[in-house]
């Protein structure tokens, strides 16, 4: 009988460790001050090493549940009760601007080109075809299966719209909820996102970004009814929001006719062991609009972006703007859909993923 290979059984051992703190964290179980066991103690509670325990509290740094405290250990800062806390004596200072540095990230082109030829091959002269409005099937079938393992998205491909760029779903979405809504959006935050709501028409509110996220207070004073959040990293400010603000969001969301529109532009690169959970899969989708794109992880030329849609939606959006015709081109779409089956797409993401974990 075949044993599954230890780097197999260390990753699920650490993951399971992980989870398992998370939830007593959410739960209660561990207080807003507490501190965890020690690694040598929590790895002979589990029957694991001490190395696998330390992948796991690592984690919960990155996500923001618990902080390392240099000779003293873990302490875990996530608390319920931060959500528009009347205290906001804790939020660090307001963010400015800066010049982020990029890091190149190209996707192979012989790949690229192996898998052009693949789809001029099997599809021919179909490629030549109008899509359907929401983008090919197949594109949005294998991002379906992408978003729910590598994100914790459970979508289905109806949810899923094909667009030309971030900047074109946030015109499919203005027309979705309404011109006469207000929407806030992050300050600092890029450029084009205001823009693009100015050019709509819209009225735009901008909430300061403190170390974890947005202010609390802006947030809970703001009279917008949706809000446009970048919470992996927003640019130019290089701010992640800590699962505590992504958590405040939601709970901001949940208070009324409210909806949250989330850009994960860029999250495939995270240099974490884990990538960061998505408000989208927090809240399971609800009123919460999911948007990236390909131009990071596979070339900007491509101008390929998608959004997952609340399932609320789905029929709003075949009633309202099924006249849209999809502006990618089938042989874009069917590309990007091989280089996702075949297992490119993700290869590529955990390279680039492996070399900015070397440089930290």
């Amino acid at each position: 009988m075949s044993r599954p290979n230890t780097k197999t059984r260390e990753k699920s051992a650490y993951l399971r460790i992980y989870e398992r703190i998370r939830n007593d964290i959410t739960n209660g179980a561990y207080l807003y001050g507490t501190k965890l066991p020690s690694k040598r103690l929590m790895a002979e509670e589990t029957g694991v090493s001490v190395i696998t325990v330390e992948h796991a509290y690592t984690l919960l740094c990155d996500e923001g549940y618990i902080e390392a405290i240099e000779r003293s250990g873990y302490f875990v800062i996530y608390r319920q009760s931060d959500f528009f806390a009347l205290d906001y004596t804790d939020e660090k200072k307001i963010i400015e601007p800066h010049s982020a540095g990029e890091f190149k990230s190209e996707f192979p082109f012989s790949v690229m080109a192996k898998a052009m030829r693949k789809v001029l091959n099997d599809y021919g002269e179909s490629i030549l075809e109008k899509e359907s409005n929401k983008g090919c099937p197949e594109l949005r079938r294998e991002i379906s299966k992408y978003l729910a393992r590598s994100r914790g998205i459970m979508a289905t491909p109806s949810q899923i719209v094909i667009g030309s760029g971030a900047e074109y779903l946030y015109g499919m979405i203005v027309t979705l909820l309404g011109r006469s809504r207000v929407y806030a959006i992050e300050k600092p935050s890029y450029r084009k996102i205001e823009m693009v709501y100015s050019i709509n028409g819209v009225e735009l509110d901008n909430l300061p970004l403190v170390g974890g996220g947005i202010d609390s207070r802006s947030l809970s004073e703001t009279k917008a009814s949706v809000l446009h959040i970048t919470p992996y990293r927003s640019y130019p400010s290089g701010v992640t929001a800590t699962v505590s603000k992504r958590k405040e969001y939601l709970y901001w969301c949940s208070l009324g006719d409210r909806y949250i529109i989330e850009d994960d532009f860029e999250s495939e690169f995270t240099p974490a062991k884990k990538p960061e959970e998505t408000v989208y899969s927090l809240g399971n989708g609800k009123n919460v609009f999911y948007l990236n794109t390909f131009s990071k992880t596979v070339s900007p030329a491509l101008r390929v972006g998608y959004m997952v849609l609340p399932n609320d939606f789905i029929e709003l959006f075949d009633k309202k703007i099924s006249f849209y015709t999809c502006p990618v081109s089938a042989f874009e779409q069917l590309v990007l859909a091989e280089l996702i089956s075949n297992g490119s797409f993700e290869r590529h993401i955990n390279r680039v993923r492996r070399q900015k974990r070397k440089l930290q």
